[in-house]
C-alpha cells in the first residue's frame, strides 16, 4: 500500500481489484499490509472496506491484535 498511499483513488481502485479477483479466484482470506504508521491509511482501508457493494465480498474484517498495522479480510 505504501507506493500509492498519498492518492484515495489509487488506494480504493488497488482494494477493489484485489478483492474482486480474491473473491473470483476462491480465495479464503486475504491479507492487506497498511503498517502501522499514524494510522490514516489504515483507516482509509477501512473505509473503503465498509462500502456497500465491497462488504457482500467478505464475511468478516479482522485486525490482528499482535500487529495493528495488518488487516485480514475473510472472504465469503
Amino acid at each position: 500500500m505504501h507506493p500509492i498511499f498519498r492518492n484515495n483513488r489509487d488506494i480504493d481502485v488497488a482494494l477493489r481489484q484485489t478483492l474482486f479477483k480474491a473473491a473470483a479466484t476462491g480465495v479464503d482470506v486475504v491479507q492487506i499490509i497498511p503498517g502501522k504508521g499514524t494510522g490514516r491509511l489504515r483507516q482509509r482501508v477501512l473505509a473503503v472496506l465498509s462500502q456497500k457493494h465491497i462488504k457482500k465480498l467478505y464475511a468478516r474484517v479482522e485486525t490482528d491484535p499482535s500487529n495493528p498495522g495488518r488487516i485480514l479480510v475473510h472472504l465469503r
